[in-house]
């Protein structure tokens, strides 16, 4: 039996467990759109292709793989920041491109949507991607298209195709069973040696921890490192891009560590251990709060994709899937000693007494919130404050919170509920968003109407971009003040409100959960100021005072200015 081009690729897609595509129509990619369509794909217009980027990195997340298609040029370099983003924080996205035909990149007239050289968008994306093809030819397409989807799924990161206008219904060889590629193994002698040493670390400790990361769940290692943290009875923080890689409802879990702007039992149990035994966590500055870890002087054992690492110790060609596993099976029985400790679940408090008149403030609207996610809903954090309130939510599921913890871009977060949302509509999506970073793409709460989707918005309006208020005010950081809660009305569907105390909030809340035809736009007034305490020690640290004095601290300028003075 004869593929297509076309046909070719969009099955080996849909072997890989897409479903859904995000994009925006353009004269290029058309008759592709078509073949997608007709696949059994469902085809999902956004407003415009960053905001397809961001809602199929969201749907990646949850679902394993992602998908936009958008047209050559203008929608290729549109969609770029939100590619970078899935490149930076390992999301296997795949970008379709509808390209000009082959005679027409021969040519020397100038297309339109181009900026001269056709290949340009091609290059760009090499350095946003681990493959960036072209499939002009027809008898090489469907290796290309297997080599480049085969290194999206091992890597975890995206892949861009370009697909020239006459090759979508050319004929090629028809696709055969499709196999994720297999991983290559550990080296079998580093491994032993490396659990030799870690296990003898871990044994010998008296306060150990464990730490999460990211790659547990890029991995599809979260079963196993759920039954290492059980066999080994130790206490397991997360960091804030690995947040709910275990349910926080987990008796283990004692929440997110983010260094100085964690909460004070989570930072005294990590930053007082003696080993430290990261598995998937990356060393970024947010995730250990910028420059207020305190986790010098201690063992600290760095499991990643490829290696391991204790302190000055490098493993290479260790998995970290072989390691989790490794280490579950060596743990002895009852596990290892620690000091008693109390999970996050049992310091939940969600008691929450309505004081009717009291203006809202960010810790009683994350205290009131805590109470009202549950089983049934998915936590889509929006950069800035949003994520910070976030992170001391207590989950009741893994992959149960969506954030951009490493790359963030601000106005990911509204694209990403619609992404969210579409992945797994058993749960419904709670999003916390910004008014500055909202402006950003306040266009797809159209496309959450347009679905009838029931996504909840929490907009929390103070009043212009606050985080940067706090690291350095300016006239930069106001912005036009909207009147939010309208929007619903404006797009055409769903519901919104502004709320102003609590018992206001109480009553939108109430609305909102019985409410299951179109999304909910809750507008949370607040002052300027009202930030989150962990917001405010970020701040303080990126400020250009602290990095000032950090400099001169590190040059040595200091005690020349002490003397000065």
């Amino acid at each position: 039996m004869q593929a297509t081009v076309a046909t070719y690729l969009i099955d080996r897609l849909k072997q890989a467990g897409l479903k859904h595509a995000f994009g925006v129509p353009g004269d290029y990619v058309l008759t592709f759109m078509d073949r997608l369509i007709e696949s059994g794909i469902e085809f999902v217009g956004t407003c415009n292709e960053l905001n397809a980027g961001y809602a199929a990195d969201a749907y990646a997340r949850i679902n394993g793989i992602g998908c936009i298609c958008v047209t050559w040029g203008v929608g290729g370099f549109s969609a770029m920041n939100a590619v970078a983003g899935a490149y930076a924080e390992q999301v296997p996205l795949v970008v379709l491109v509808g390209g000009p035909r082959t005679m027409q990149r021969r040519s020397p007239m100038l297309l339109h949507h181009g900026v001269g050289d056709v290949a340009t968008m091609q290059h760009a994306y090499s350095h946003i991607t681990v493959a960036s093809v072209l499939l002009d030819d027809a008898v090489d397409a469907p290796q290309r298209i297997d080599r480049a989807l085969a290194l999206c799924i091992a890597e975890k990161r995206p892949i861009m195709i370009e697909i020239p206008v006459d090759m979508v219904d050319r004929p090629c060889q028809a696709p055969g069973t499709f196999a994720a590629p297999a991983r290559p193994p550990s080296d079998p002698d580093a491994l032993r040696e490396a659990l030799d040493e870690v296990m003898s670390l871990l044994s010998t400790a008296r306060r150990p921890v464990i730490l999460g990361g990211v790659e547990l769940h890029r991995y599809g290692l979260m079963q196993e490192f759920r039954r290492l943290v059980e066999a080994s009875a130790l206490p397991v923080a997360t960091t804030l891009l690995g947040k709910t890689v275990i349910s926080e409802l987990h008796p283990q879990a004692i929440g997110v560590y983010e260094g100085g702007t964690s909460r004070p039992t989570i930072r005294d149990i990590v930053e007082n251990c003696d080993v430290l035994l990261c598995l998937g966590a990356w060393i970024s500055d947010i995730n250990f709060g910028v420059y207020t870890g305190r986790l010098e002087g201690r063992h600290m054992i760095l499991a990643n994709s490829g290696r391991l690492k204790i302190s000055q110790h490098v493993y290479e060609q260790v998995w970290i899937g072989d390691v989790v596993v490794g280490l579950a099976d060596r743990m002895p029985k009852g596990g290892l000693s620690h000091p008693p400790f109390t999970s996050v679940s049992r310091l939940l408090d969600t008691s929450f007494t309505v004081e009717p008149g009291r203006a809202l403030t960010v810790s009683r609207v994350a205290k009131r919130i805590n109470a009202f996610i549950g089983e049934t809903t998915t936590v889509i954090a929006e950069t800035g404050d949003s994520i910070f309130l976030a992170a001391d939510l207590v989950m009741h599921h893994d992959v149960g919170f969506i954030g951009q913890a490493f790359y963030l871009s601000i106005g990911y977060a509204l694209p990403a509920t619609l992404g969210a949302a579409i992945a797994d509509p058993s749960r419904r999506p709670v999003a916390f968003i910004g008014d500055g970073a909202f402006q950003m793409t306040a266009q797809e709460l159209s496309s959450l109407c347009r679905r009838n989707s029931n996504a909840i918005v929490l907009l929390l309006n103070n009043d212009g971009y606050t985080t940067e208020r706090v690291i350095h005010e300016g006239p930069y950081n106001d912005i036009q003040p909207w009147a939010y809660h309208k929007l619903p009305e404006v797009f055409g569907g769903g519901w919104g409100r502004r709320v102003t105390t609590e018992d206001e909030l109480e009553d939108a809340l109430a609305h909102a959960q019985a409410k299951n035809d179109g999304p909910v736009l809750i507008e949370i007034m607040l002052e300027r100021f009202d930030t989150s305490d962990a917001l405010k020690q970020l701040g303080a640290e990126l400020s250009p005072e602290r990095g000032q004095a950090r400099v001169l601290r590190k040059s040595g300028a200091s005690d020349t200015v002490k003397k000065l003075d």
